[in-house]
């Protein structure tokens, strides 16, 4: 697809690898819409990017079809879906204090699984709604998943089940989808430096980049962004999940 003039969606997009994406979109000509709980973030990537600042909770059926109405009034119904919102989180599944709190497992996956798939069907219900373009394509969303999906570490039951979930509904999701002319893709991110890892320590962030095998260093936000542009632009990638995350296998 040629993003050149074509109408984007990011959630998520107010940071981290989220904004990088929708920074680059604009960059090659998207008119970017964001949405995020973070209104004041929202509304500064949202000024570069040629699009409106949506305030969005993920997970509520309602004010995602209200965004989205807000979203094609403004700048047409986005052919392009970035579903970048996540939370994080690490608790044992038995600690110190007890079995893993059931509402904080149940959060994570809420917005991180249920979420990602609430924004792509309503997203995807308005592709469908559209004219195909020349390459035949109606629009193309990418999720984010992660590395931990795989080798989720000791505290990552819920965040691993939640980017597992994301993975696994791929396929089904872009064969689905495929005869509406949508591509389905995701990308499973390794150790990157977002404001989540900003706020460790110096020392920390450098151990996890050392862990690194090459380059030997955290991942940046537009080495992702890099990889999601390429998505959108090469019609021949459906239903693919590319580890981003420089041959690191979590311990």
């Amino acid at each position: 697809m040629d993003i050149d003039g074509q109408s984007a969606l990011v959630t998520g997009g107010a940071s981290g690898l989220g904004e990088a994406t929708a920074r680059m979109l604009a960059s090659k000509g998207a008119k970017v819409a964001i949405l995020d709980r973070n209104a004041e973030l929202a509304e500064k990537v949202a000024a570069d990017t040629g699009g409106p600042a949506v305030v969005c909770d993920v997970t509520d059926p309602d004010a995602v079809e209200a965004a989205l109405k807000t979203v094609g009034d403004a700048i047409g119904t986005p052919r392009i879906c970035i579903n970048a919102a996540g939370i994080g989180g690490a608790k044992l599944t038995v600690g110190k204090e007890g079995p893993h709190p059931l509402e904080d497992f149940a959060r994570i996956i809420n917005i991180n699984l249920i979420g990602t798939f609430n924004v792509l069907r309503l997203a995807a219900a308005g592709m469908t709604a559209l004219e195909p373009l020349d390459t035949t394509e109606r629009g193309v969303i990418i999720n984010v998943s992660s590395v931990a999906a795989f080798d989720g570490q000791r505290g990552q039951a819920a965040y691993a089940a939640s980017k597992g979930g994301v993975a696994s509904m791929l396929l089904p999701i872009a064969r689905d989808l495929a005869r509406h002319g949508i591509r389905v893709n995701a990308i499973a991110p390794g150790i990157f430096l977002t404001p989540l890892m900003d706020t460790l320590p110096e020392n920390i962030q450098k151990s996890l980049g050392e862990s690194i095998p090459f380059p030997n260093r955290l991942g940046k936000p537009e080495e992702f962004a890099a990889l999601a542009i390429h998505m959108v632009e090469n019609p021949m990638i459906n239903a693919e999940l590319v580890r981003l995350d420089g041959a690191v296998r979590l311990a």
